[in-house]
């Protein structure tokens, strides 16, 4: 009698507990397939994109260069990111979807900027950018069909002509005297 009070307890005990054992995962199992009412959506995958930027003069590697990527996938702008590089001349970022379209522009102090598009298909792209120091510009308001530049490669503009200061006076020039006005004469009538 004793025994079968044990299993008779052991029973309604044990049944509760697997019953609400065996739903609770259930219960969460479905929470996280349908969390209010939206669905999980992976992540694309992303390439690793190593721009190496140098002196096209030498091949030695520029450091501290700003490198801009801009990405579009799908014709869709994604965004727009700046890197510098380092000492070696790498700007290196992993976050750019494999299928996107990348325009990268770098810009470093004494060289004219220089850009270059590409596609991302795989999982790692690399691209070689040399940059160059400055040539005279082509300007859009002169003829600039065989002549040569009339100004060194570099400089953009004329510097302006530094006018001379004027100086204050320190005690103001002194008034003119005023002069009275002559009476009013009355003519007859």
């Amino acid at each position: 009698m004793i025994s079968a009070f044990f299993r008779l307890r052991s029973t309604f005990v044990v049944g509760p507990a697997l019953a609400l054992a065996l739903a609770v995962p259930a219960l969460s199992a479905h929470s996280q397939t349908e969390h209010h009412g939206r669905k999980y959506k992976p992540l694309a995958p992303a390439a690793i994109v190593t721009v190496m930027v140098e002196r096209a003069s030498n091949g030695k590697p520029i450091d501290n260069a700003s490198v801009v990527f801009r990405v579009s996938k799908e014709g869709k702008e994604q965004g727009s990111l700046e890197v510098k590089t380092n000492e070696e001349g790498k700007a290196k970022i992993d976050i750019i979807e494999v299928g996107s379209h990348v325009e990268v522009q770098v810009i470093a102090e004494g060289y004219a900027t220089n850009a270059t598009v590409f596609d991302v298909t795989g999982d790692e792209k690399s691209v070689l950018l040399k940059m160059q120091k400055p040539r005279a510009q082509v300007s859009a308001y002169e003829d600039n069909d065989g002549k040569a530049a009339s100004r060194p490669p570099g400089v953009q503009e004329p510097r302006p002509e530094a006018k001379p200061k004027k100086t204050p006076l320190a005690f103001p020039p002194p008034a003119a005297p005023k002069t009275a006005a002559p009476p009013a004469t009355s003519s007859p009538q």
